[in-house]
């Protein structure tokens, strides 16, 4: 099942799938989940360093027998190594385990407030330029530390993933990133299972015949200039994910869903990396 053209995303120069594979905490059967969504029609695939899934996501894309350049993958340096030399070793471990000569999409996974942005900016600039990547963005980065971003990179940034899901808002953030012609790829598009139990979700779940998960990523695909990566972990629910392409939720029901944004639920915060958060003021 390959989705549609229409269905991708463009930001400088980038053409990147709505829809991709997430790889994170993969326990068990991890590069036959890789393969089993290349094979049901997946053409992204996210991965990082710190996932430790790179080896598996590589064993996963040769198993699939689907061409290289016919996939799109992204991973990332952990903010441990945000100096520029460790930042350039740290990308060239991640091609070997992947066993590629390059990503699609390389991020700085979470900021480093001890190194200058400059530093970090600029090794992901030249990664770019050497060839190890095509397209660079970053993830986890606030409204002031995208504006310092794009004010000292010296490439094109094209996204910043994030969490993003119904019940956390990011009305600044994709103001921001519209502005500035990038994408907002969603990590725990379904808040880690939680929005699964809720009664409009499923509601409206139920009115169109979909399982609760695909109306969630329906919701984000639907808004300009967002994208998804949800993680599942049975091929039927993987197989399910990237069945939201023949259905449109009517305004009615985005602005339903759109309301439960007054929950401010945020599932990813890890004490010992996360920045202080964008407040958002919710009506």
């Amino acid at each position: 099942m390959q989705p549609p053209k229409a269905f991708t995303l463009s930001a400088h120069g980038m053409t990147i799938p709505a829809i991709g594979f997430g790889t994170m905490e993969l326990p068990h059967r991890p590069a036959e989940l890789v393969a089993a969504a290349i094979n049901c029609g997946y053409r992204a695939i996210d991965t990082a360093r710190k996932y430790g899934t790179e080896e598996w996501v590589g064993e996963g894309i040769r198993a699939s027998g689907i061409a290289r350049k016919e996939l799109f993958v992204t991973t990332k340096v952990t903010e441990l190594d945000a100096r520029e030399g460790d930042f350039l070793r740290s990308v060239e471990t991640s091609l070997r385990a992947l066993q590629l000569d390059y990503v699609d999409l390389l991020l700085v996974h979470w900021p480093q407030p001890a190194v200058p942005f400059s530093e970090t900016l600029g090794a992901l600039a030249k990664a770019k330029r050497q060839g190890l990547t095509r397209h660079v963005g970053v993830s986890n980065f606030t409204l002031a530390m995208l504006d310092e971003a794009l004010r000292v990179c010296p490439e094109p940034l094209t996204v910043n993933q994030l969490e993003y899901h119904a019940y956390l808002p990011q009305e600044r953030m994709l103001a921001k990133l519209r502005q500035h012609g990038m994408l907002l790829i969603a990590y725990c598009p379904v808040a880690r299972g939680v929005l699964l139990d809720d009664p409009i979700v499923g509601e409206i779940a139920k009115a169109r015949g979909k399982t609760h998960a695909q109306i969630c990523l329906r919701w984000l695909i639907q808004q300009n200039s967002v994208g998804a990566v949800p993680r599942a972990l049975e091929e039927r629910h993987i197989e399910d994910n990237l069945d939201i392409f023949n259905f449109t939720l009517s305004d009615e029901e985005m602005a339903r869903i759109s309301a439960l944004r007054r929950r401010g639920l945020r599932i990813c915060d890890p004490p010992e990396r996360a920045p202080k958060w964008d407040v958002e003021t919710v009506a």
